[in-house]
């Protein structure tokens, strides 16, 4: 028997381990017996465990991006700027992933939709909790989306943490006085717990990077990175709201949110502004 005709018998090869009642195998390793458990549907509709999927598999990738996030603020802080370029490639590249989740919620139709919505109860992606420490990490600070998180007290300690401690974007401007460009006091120390507002001379730091690349291509590549997470985060929002609207129409959303309005709205909200508007300028 010739090779070809060993590999098409169907048995496996003699290397192969299949004993795993001493040692650690995939699935253990995964932990895949809670994780494939954990999809508990709360009607008969066939199409909820779609539902239930896509949102348990967004959670995961937004773990990743907070993982990265902080690792990569951490280095930022240190000016030590080339770490951080790997790891917000990545984190556009799971955002990437997170956006085309929508297009396979959108084959879920308003009439299958409503088949199970009742069954949802008060919950609703407005709850997620890692969504809303992404929005923070990227500086998009508000106290008032606390309050949804109060009966869950020690996340809601997380959330308090994270609401005080300095975004990515406050890291990368300290980075730029780090390398002695001028920026205001009041840019470099102040309440992080408030959204950020742009400044003249962050603006005119920015600039000066964009201007002389060679001498300062770290933070040059440091701002194309931020520029890139920034804008598929946008995207993300949209097309979580045109598949909202896709589905649901101007219908409250099932927390109590305005639904499309509100996401709408969440649209006006821009990342690192300093960024975009020294375009213009340039």
């Amino acid at each position: 028997m010739n090779n070809q005709e060993r590999h098409q018998d169907g048995k496996l090869e003699q290397s192969i381990q299949t004993d795993f009642s001493k040692s650690m195998s995939y699935g253990d390793y995964l932990h895949l017996d809670s994780i494939l458990s954990s999809q508990h549907r709360c009607s008969d509709h066939h199409d909820e465990m779609l539902f239930i999927i896509i949102h348990q598999a967004s959670e995961l990738w937004m773990k990743l991006i907070l993982h990265e996030m902080q690792a990569a603020t951490q280095s930022i802080h240190k000016n030590d700027l080339e770490p951080s370029f790997k790891m917000l490639a990545r984190v556009s590249r799971i955002q990437h992933q997170l956006i085309q989740s929508w297009s396979i919620l959108s084959t879920l139709t308003p009439a299958e939709y409503m088949g199970f919505r009742d069954k949802l109860g008060s919950s609703s992606g407005f709850q997620s909790h890692q969504n809303r420490l992404i929005e923070f990490a990227f500086g998009n600070k508000n106290a008032h989306m606390l309050s949804v998180f109060q009966h869950q007290p020690e996340l809601y300690a997380i959330m308090q943490q994270a609401l005080h401690t300095p975004s990515i974007y406050d890291a990368a401007i300290g980075a730029l006085a780090a390398r002695g460009l001028p920026v205001d006091e009041a840019a470099l120390d102040r309440d992080w717990s408030q959204p950020y507002q742009p400044n003249a001379s962050v603006e005119e730091a920015w600039l000066t990077v964009y201007r002389d690349v060679d001498q300062y291509w770290d933070l040059y590549e440091l701002a194309e990175k931020l520029v890139d997470i920034g804008s598929q985060q946008q995207i993300w929002r949209f097309n979580h709201m045109t598949t909202v609207e896709r589905i649901i129409g101007n219908k409250m959303g099932t927390g109590g949110s305005s639904g499309v309005t509100y996401l709408k709205r969440a649209l006006d909200q821009q990342f690192f502004p300093e960024l975009w508007s020294l375009r213009t300028k340039l």
